[in-house]
C-alpha cells in the first residue's frame, strides 16, 4: 500500500487487529491500577452502595453504546440483529472478547421466564482487583459490565434492565458474577411477531 493511500484510511476503518487471530489487549496491571482508583474515586463521592453502583452502571452504559457501534461498523459482516438470542450470543461472545479477552462462560435462559436470560462469568476481570471498605462489602464491580452490556442492548433495540450478582460455588475461590437480563414488554412482543411471521 502506497504512503498516500495509507494516510487516507480513516481511523475507524482500520481493523480491530493485524489479523483475526489477534486480541487486542492492555495492560492488566494498568488496567487494574486505573480501574481501582477509579473505583475509590467513586467511593469518596458516593453516599451509598446504591449510588456508588448506579455511576459505574452508567460508565458502562457508554462504554457499551460506543462498542456495539464500533464493532457494527469495523466489521462490515455483522448485519443488524433481530433476534433476542442473536444479539445475546453476539454479547456473550465477540463483544465479551473484545472487551475481556475471551467469551463468557454461560449463556441460560431463564426456566420459568420468557423475559430473562443469564450471562456468566466464573472470573470476571473487572471483580479481580478491587478493595473496599468494610461497609461496602456487598458492592459488586460487575455492575461496570452490566452497564455495557445495557447499553449494547439498547443501542440495538433490545431495551432492559440488566443487573450483576454475585453467587458463591464451593468449587471456587471467588464467587461467579451472574448477569440477570430482563427484556421490555415491548422487545417480547416484537419477538412473538416475527416469530409468528416465520411460521406463516
Amino acid at each position: 500500500m502506497s504512503r498516500a493511500k495509507h494516510q487516507q484510511l480513516n481511523i475507524v476503518d482500520r481493523p480491530l487487529t493485524k489479523n483475526k487471530a489477534e486480541v487486542p489487549t492492555v495492560s492488566l496491571s494498568a488496567f487494574a491500577y486505573l480501574f481501582s482508583e477509579y473505583i475509590q474515586y467513586l467511593v469518596d463521592r458516593a453516599n451509598s452502595i446504591t449510588e456508588l453502583e448506579e455511576r459505574l452502571e452508567r460508565v458502562g452504559y457508554d462504554v457499551g453504546v460506543r462498542v456495539l457501534e464500533l464493532l457494527s461498523y469495523r466489521e462490515k459482516s455483522l448485519r443488524r440483529k433481530t433476534d433476542v438470542l442473536d444479539i445475546l450470543r453476539f454479547i456473550h461472545g465477540p463483544a465479551w472478547q473484545y472487551l475481556f479477552g475471551k467469551t463468557a462462560d454461560d449463556l441460560q435462559q431463564a426456566a420459568n421466564a420468557d423475559d430473562e436470560y443469564y450471562i456468566r462469568d466464573y472470573d470476571l476481570m473487572v471483580s479481580r482487583y478491587i478493595s473496599v471498605p468494610r461497609s461496602y462489602e456487598p458492592f459488586n464491580p460487575g455492575t461496570l459490565a452490566a452497564g455495557m452490556m445495557r447499553g449494547m442492548l439498547d443501542s440495538a433495540g433490545f431495551p432492559s434492565r440488566v443487573t450483576a450478582h454475585f453467587v458463591s460455588h464451593k468449587d471456587r475461590p471467588r464467587p461467579i458474577t451472574t448477569f440477570m437480563i430482563k427484556l421490555e414488554p415491548a422487545v417480547m412482543q416484537r419477538q412473538a411477531f416475527l416469530e409468528a411471521a416465520k411460521k406463516g
